[in-house]
């Protein structure tokens, strides 16, 4: 069983409305996961304690009417730190496998709308131990020679932990003790990563030539284990070094293979080579075969820098990277401007004139531009200037440069881009100089195009045409307000004729659009814009979009149905509906709200519906109205529930308010239903006998006759005189009464995941493990342990100890009960009796023994034997009991030894702890009967012998 706890927040809540509405308070963490230990800190926090891996399982408990709301999240472990994960919206936290980065402040929040909400933190602390990292230096001093003609060597061990670990040293098998070897020191460095311990050889000496372990402990906390690595220290011990096949970049065409081998050159032990990528991994197609990377058919997502690294943990590793770079090349554009100088917008003669051409290529520097003019190459002349790179353009721009144009210009230029001895195809893009063939553009929106209605999930297409100007360029389209970005997502789209197609329009879509004129591929001046409107239409946007409207029978009752938006704003039409049928009335104001006024009565409850609508659409607002009462909100905080009734029965108190009941006809009476598998084991009504509900004032109602440890299902509706209320639902569930820290007269059956406050003591091998016949082990041995709980039911629980393996003969589980505070006070007969009584069960050939002690704590706590019992004792349940007269607080210990074999299951079930002595009787339970069995003291029967001969010789000599 997981170890359980509970963590109360210490705060008192106001009650409001009445004794039964309250806000969340007294919340409660709770604990069923794989606990190693919990303990609170100087802040009054709970530290949970888990091994990384285990599953953590948090429940926060808190109470509240109506029912709180409860959220999870998570800070890391410093107040400064934001909050690290989505909140969850659960009463119960589970994390499968959690890891360390998990671990941190845990905050549990209730809040059901009334008062302040109920706050409890828990911090996690996730315990782990990593596998050491041993790595081996030399000194700087000198770096000429063999490795090892060094003097000092320095073995550096690092690992990652939670708690800090503890390192040993050893050679060979020999720890190593700094105390009694002069030639060794033992330290941890300053400024590292990590937990870190280094040995340092001085004096290197033959015998230092050895096989060195690091061992690393963290104590065993949450049963992790010790780890360790070793490593041999040899005279030809050197670190990594290597050589690629390659330079330190590649350019390659898409679609060839790419072979890069990494050489090593030097390094013992031979080191170990590895292949990464940055950024993101190795490409899918890779193959790694030893020392060399082999990359098929390479395409442009792959380029990137690829990493070699050799490790052999000899000094530092050796890493050498290759820049792989895969050819691309596309969108090549073309711009003309006009004499700068001059401010001109045209061709003239006698003025200057820029051609410009630009691709986008990887890489950007080795593209090679060729300009031609009617076909013919170009080179430089005094009226013909090349720029391979035009610094006044983006970069990667070559430009030709036309100085004082002559009639002899007008012609056609060609840029042609390329790479060099490259697979790539060539880009070419041709531009027509004369004095038609370039003019500035005109912008223009066609008439009525200026604004654009369309209905909301429809089409729309904004227009924006290059009405006149040679050559025509490309329309960039953007949102006029700067921070909002086109509906694709990005800031501007561009559109070859204009027109702008958008899909699935909504609303927030609607605003102002800008046209302009790109600065490629036409002429480079001032660019050319427009505005064109989208005006998105939409029904009325109506609140209320559903009320529930309740109201006494024969009242004035008015429905309000209020237009928030609607575009186009004018209204077209009102109609009000109920189950479907038009209401006849005068025609109302379109310029007013809505409005609805009638009496109640119980033929015209049901739902109105009032339909609004412009020229787009309809909307409606929906009331449900009625005279039937709300819902009774069951109360779930009730202290003690449970009653135990004779028959292995339980009754439960059910306690619920009801939900505003001035709201509707009075309330007389309640339908209560309870079920068990979908079938009414109850129904019948609860009358109130004229005293109607009160806000937030709670209702009790006992539901008896429940068996141990069934739950129930229980189902809850108000009645008026008019109507019934719709049936409320909730679970009822048998717990055991939680009375201590005071014995009681109640039986602990172990029914629910509290165990009566019952715990595992942390010194024992094992634990013992809460049980019934539903969750054993289907592949369990059927020669020990019980099937059932001492009732003879399936569901019912009890505590057993597991002798299978890894248990092994002698291992103990113990089990404490709560610690009862009671004081040394004596009755008139001595000190006050108490009865310790419980159920049993033990069968199998291998039963070791169950012991029994009481536990007095005082200065130091003294355990005393009170019961034992050994071996086979038949396959009944057995009851046992014994008188306890304790000096002061105590405890009852149950220990579990297991036996020689695996067929040695012991358990235990209904334990009870009362004041007085025990009836002096013992009995055996077989399904659930009951029958007497003979004497009851826990003595020894020799014991008993010599007790009874020396009361008759006694008597005799009287």
């Amino acid at each position: 069983m997981g170890l359980f706890w509970i963590l109360l927040l210490s705060r008192v809540y106001a009650l409001a409305w009445g004794q039964g509405v309250y806000a969340p308070a007294n919340a409660q963490i709770v604990h069923s996961g794989a606990a190693c230990n919990v303990k609170d800190d100087n802040m009054s926090e709970r530290i949970y304690t888990i091994k990384e891996g285990d599953t953590l399982v948090l429940q926060c408990i808190v109470k509240g009417h109506p029912r709180p709301q409860v959220r999870w999240t998570k800070t890391a472990g410093s107040a400064s730190d934001k909050f690290q994960e989505t909140s969850i919206y659960n009463e119960t936290l589970r994390i499968e496998g959690i890891q360390r980065v998990q671990g941190g402040r845990y905050y549990c929040k209730a809040d059901n709308g009334v008062g302040v909400a109920a706050i409890k933190s828990i911090r996690v602390d996730v315990q782990y131990l990593d596998i050491p990292v041993l790595t081996v230096h030399q000194t700087i001093s000198d770096v000429r020679g063999s490795y090892y003609q060094e003097k000092t060597v320095f073995l550096r061990c690092t690992v990652n932990s939670n708690p800090p670990a503890r390192f040993i040293w050893k050679r060979g098998d020999m720890l190593i003790e700094q105390s009694k070897d002069n030639g060794v020191d033992i330290y941890e460095p300053l400024y590292t990563q990590g937990e870190t311990k280094v040995l340092k050889l001085k004096n290197l000496r033959p015998k230092d030539f050895a096989d060195y372990t690091c061992q690393v402990s963290v104590r065993n906390v949450c049963n992790i284990k010790d780890k360790s690595v070793t490593f041999r220290l040899t005279n030809a011990t050197s670190p990594p070094m290597i050589r690629l096949s390659v330079n330190d970049t590649v350019v390659v065409d898409p679609g060839q293979d790419v072979r890069i081998t990494c050489e090593v050159t030097a390094g013992f032990p031979p080191p170990t080579v590895t292949w990464s990528r940055y950024p993101g991994p190795l490409p899918l197609s890779a193959q790694v075969r030893g020392e060399t990377l082999i990359l098929r058919a390479v395409t442009p997502a792959d380029a990137g820098f690829y990493n070699c690294t050799a490790v052999n943990n000899v000094g530092n590793p050796a890493r050498k990277n290759v820049n792989l770079i895969v050819r691309t090349m596309s969108n090549l554009t073309f711009q003309i401007t006009p004499d700068s100088n001059k401010d001109s917008e045209t061709i003239q003669m006698g003025r200057d004139l820029k051609l410009s051409c630009h691709v986008d290529a990887t890489p950007q520097d080795k593209v090679n531009y060729t300009w031609y003019k009617n076909g013919a190459p170009v080179f430089n002349s005094d009226s013909l200037i090349l720029l391979r790179s035009d610094p006044d353009m983006a970069p990667g721009t070559s430009s030709l440069e036309i100085v004082d144009m002559k009639f002899r210009d007008l012609a056609t230029y060609s840029c042609m881009a390329s790479f060099s001895g490259s697979t790539v195809r060539e880009l070419r893009v041709d531009v027509n100089i004369s004095q038609n063939s370039v003019s500035p553009p005109v912008l223009s929106v066609p008439p009525g195009g200026q604004v654009v209605s369309v209905r909301e999930g429809g089409n729309a297409e904004l227009v924006c045409l290059v009405v006149d100007g040679k050559p025509r360029p490309p329309i960039l389209w953007s949102r006029t307000e700067k921070d909002l970005l086109m509906p694709s997502g990005k800031p501007t789209v561009e559109t070859p004729d204009g027109r702008l197609r958008l899909k699935n329009v909504s609303r927030d879509m609607m605003g102002a659009y800008r046209c302009q004129t790109a600065p490629y591929n036409g002429l480079n001046i001032k660019r050319r814009e427009a505005q064109v409107q989208l005006n998105v239409q939409y029904p009325p946007i109506l609140d209320p979009v559903f009320q529930d409207v309740r109201s006494r029978n024969y009242q004035m009752v008015t429905l309000r149905c209020t237009v928030l938006r609607s575009n186009p704003p004018r209204l077209t039409d009102i109609r009000w509906f109920r189950n479907g049928d038009f209401i006849r009335m005068p025609m109302p104001d379109l310029k007013e709200t809505p409005e609805l006024k009638f009496k109640l009565e119980p033929t015209n409850n049901g739902s109105y519906e009032c339909r609004v609508s412009n020229t787009v659409g309809t909307s409606a607002c929906t009331f449900n109205v009625s005279a039937q009462p709300y819902n009774a909100e069951f109360y779930f905080d009730t202290p003690n529930p449970v009653r135990i009734l004779k028959g292995n029965n339980y009754s439960y108190n059910l306690q619920w308010t009801q939900k505003d009941p001035d709201a509707t006809d009075r309330i007389i009476g309640y339908w209560i239903n309870v079920r068990k598998n979908k079938q009414n084991l109850l129904s019948k009504q609860i009358d109130l006998k004229g005293k109607a509900p009160e806000k937030g004032v709670l209702m009790s109602y006992t539901v008896s006759d429940l068996k141990i440890p069934l739950s129930y299902e229980v189902r809850l509706a108000p009645i008026t005189t008019y109507s019934t209320g719709d049936y409320v639902s909730r679970i009822i569930q048998y717990s055991e009464p939680y009375t201590y820290p005071r014995p009681s007269d109640h039986v602990c059956g172990f029914e629910d995941e509290r165990i009566c406050g019952f715990s595992q003591d942390r010194s024992d091998i094992f634990d013992w493990t809460r049980q019934n016949h539903l969750t054993q082990n289907p592949k369990r041995s059927a020669n020990t342990g019980p099937d059932t709980d001492r009732s003879g039911t399936k569901e019912g629980y009890y505590m057993y100890i597991e002798a299978s393996r890894p248990r092994t003969q002698g291992d103990k589980a113990l089990l404490l009960s709560p610690l009862f505070n009671i004081t040394s006070s004596k009755g008139p007969k001595g000190r006050v009796p108490y009865c310790v009584s419980f159920y049993y069960h033990m069968k199998g050939k291998h039963i070791g023994t169950l012991n029994v002690y009481l536990r007095v704590r005082s200065i130091a706590s003294v355990d005393r034997a009170m019961w034992t019992k050994s071996g086979h004792q038949g396959p009944d349940w057995k009851k046992a009991f014994f008188d306890v007269t304790p000096s002061g607080p105590f405890q009852i210990v149950f220990e579990g030894i297991r036996g020689s074999g695996f067929e040695g299951d012991i358990a235990i079930d209904d334990v009870s702890i009362t004041r007085g002595e025990c009836k002096q009787q013992n009995t055996v339970a077989n399904a659930g009967k009951t029958v007497l069995i003979g004497g009851s003291h826990p003595l020894p029967l020799a014991k008993w012998l010599t007790f009874g001969l020396s009361c008759f010789l006694s008597l005799l000599f009287r």
